[in-house]
């Protein structure tokens, strides 16, 4: 199993509150994150895009983030997570040339994630007065089998959709190396697991869930990817998942991290713009919030598998039954309320302690795929 960072733009209430400057030193801190988890040893490294979403991400333009991050890290691979290639948001064309251009810039280190957007809020904004979300995923399925030909084609033949359409033209940059940079889509519901597998589609799992409740959800994509007609050059095998965490030198210190950061506010928002995520009962409807979370808490959190915690050994642990339970990635969602000096002491632990144990293969999954197109 492999390793990644996820990162979009917290700016939290509390923060912003006390300090004018919170969401510059925010964005460039979270670059930071990035840059420590090259050196680190983290194989990828995971932007979002987000549009109106206050506290929650404020990290809207990453293709300019992840140029940044091109030239300031080595090894680590870059990814989209997401593009989103809706032509009332970003005209396909203009999505196709940002990915080719970060895969110039990062020399073949891009990867290529998409998705329909976070949830109405952010949809509505671009698309005003439709009534079913799902109507996103219409104009994603016209698009999303249109970014090869782009890539690929000296001239691009041209598409005409109901959405959005284009005459014959040739696209620059052609992507760096062979074939194009791998392709992902980010799931939030169990069916689109198996609906990107049968596209050859890697998943980035933006799950809520414990482990043990996403195991038949990871089953049902491996099931599935087994007959993949991939809209890609090569098929790409490939689950990954979110998951918090933190990693201090004791149990202890974890624990009082944790009770510090106010994730409860983060959960809270979370599902205050995901409103198309299966909501769990205990989550209160927005503005209430989750209660804030105690060591009782926490601790009733890592045991059920749903918050990685704890020392070195105990983070290894939890790290590996994602693996048992066929997860081929797992990217941490930092920071979600902790301090910018607990955040780069989980990415340095995780990355001398844990990371040596699991992931000893030096070449990338993606890269692998890409090689055999």
């Amino acid at each position: 199993m492999e390793f990644g960072l996820f990162v979009q733009g917290y700016v939290p209430e509390a923060r912003s509150k006390v300090d004018p400057e919170a969401e510059h030193k925010a964005l460039l801190e979270e670059t930071q994150y990035v840059i420590q988890a090259d050196k680190s040893g983290f194989k990828y490294a995971w932007a979002s895009e987000h549009h109106f979403l206050e506290e929650y991400s404020h990290l809207s333009a990453n293709e300019v983030f992840l140029g940044y991050l091109a030239a300031a890290t080595e090894r680590i691979h870059l990814g989209s997570g997401i593009f989103n290639p809706l032509a009332p948001v970003n005209h396909p064309v203009k999505v196709a040339e940002k990915v080719t251009m970060l895969d110039h810039l990062s020399k073949g280190r891009f990867e290529f994630g998409t998705g329909r957007g976070a949830g109405s809020h952010e949809i509505l904004g671009f698309l005003p007065g439709i009534t079913d979300m799902n109507h996103t995923k219409e104009i994603w399925e016209e698009t999303i089998a249109e970014f090869p030909k782009m890539f690929l084609q000296e001239e691009y033949e041209g598409f005409q959709g109901k959405h959005w359409s284009l005459p014959p033209r040739k696209i620059f940059p052609k992507p760096y190396g062979k074939a194009h940079p791998a392709m992902w889509y980010a799931a939030g519901s169990p069916s689109s697991y198996a609906m990107a597998a049968r596209k050859g589609l890697g998943v980035l799992g933006f799950s809520v869930q414990k482990v043990s409740d996403m195991e038949w959800v990871l089953e049902q994509y491996k099931t599935a990817i087994q007959e993949a007609k991939a809209v890609g050059a090569f098929v790409n095998d490939n689950v990954m998942v979110t998951s918090t965490a933190i990693c201090a030198e004791t149990h202890e210190k974890a624990v009082e991290i944790a009770v510090n950061a106010n994730m409860n506010r983060f959960q809270s928002l979370v599902f205050r713009y995901h409103d198309t995520f299966p909501r769990p009962e205990a989550i209160p409807q927005w503005p209430e919030t989750l209660p804030e979370y105690n060591a009782e808490i926490i601790e009733l959190l890592i045991a059920e598998e749903l918050l990685i915690c704890g020392d070195p050994a105990e983070v290894r642990a939890q790290c590996k039954r994602w693996e048992q339970a066929g997860a081929d990635q797992l990217s941490f969602g930092l920071p979600t309320g902790v301090s910018y000096e607990d955040t780069m002491t989980t990415i340095k632990l995780i990355g001398e302690h844990v990371i040596p144990h699991i992931d000893t293969d030096p070449v990338h999954r993606t890269t692998r795929f890409r090689q055999s197109a």
